[in-house]
Order: structure tokens, then C-alpha cells, then sequence
């Protein structure tokens, strides 16, 4: 699967959420838990998808292109978050 993103949202997200999202791809390899994020009106199909990377739980915000993912944030998941992502894995 290929990644893309914003660099300027990129390097905004690195300084405000300290996830740099060169790493998120890792995410996409272990066990995760996917929810659509219909909110808001976009504009495009998002997705938030909580994982792991190195050791705790994350939220990233995407959305499919046709021939990749681009990815638009990636923060530390809330303690709501990470308690349903481990109760979703254990079911």
C-alpha cells in the first residue's frame, strides 16, 4: 500500500502531536480497529483507525485515494479510545 500526505501538515502535526507520520504506516501492520469518521460533510470518505505504534495507541485520520491512502492526522488516542480498542481485540 502506498502512503501520501501534506508536508506542511506533516511537519504541523509533528510539532503538535509529536507523531511523525513517516512512522504511521506501521500501524497498518498490526492489529487495528477501523470507524469511519462521518462528522462532518468532507467532502471524502474518512477513516480513524486506532493501533499501535512503538507501544501505544494512536488515532489516524485518512482517507483512500485510488491508488493510495493519504493520510491527514495522527495523535495519541484518548484513554476512551484505547480502552475500546483493546476491548474490540479482545472479542
Amino acid at each position: 500500500m502506498e502512503y501520501e500526505w501534506d508536508e506542511a501538515k506533516r511537519l504541523a502535526n509533528l510539532r503538535k502531536h509529536g507523531i511523525d507520520f513517516v512512522d504511521v504506516p506501521a500501524v497498518f501492520d498490526g492489529d487495528i480497529l477501523t470507524v469511519e469518521d462521518d462528522r462532518y460533510s468532507y467532502g471524502e470518505q474518512r477513516f480513524v483507525t486506532f493501533g499501535l505504534l512503538q507501544g501505544r495507541v494512536i488515532a489516524v485520520v485518512y482517507t483512500e485515494r485510488e491508488d493510495c491512502t493519504r493520510i491527514i492526522s495522527a495523535r495519541k488516542a484518548t484513554k476512551y479510545e484505547q480502552r475500546t480498542y483493546f476491548e474490540q481485540l479482545s472479542n
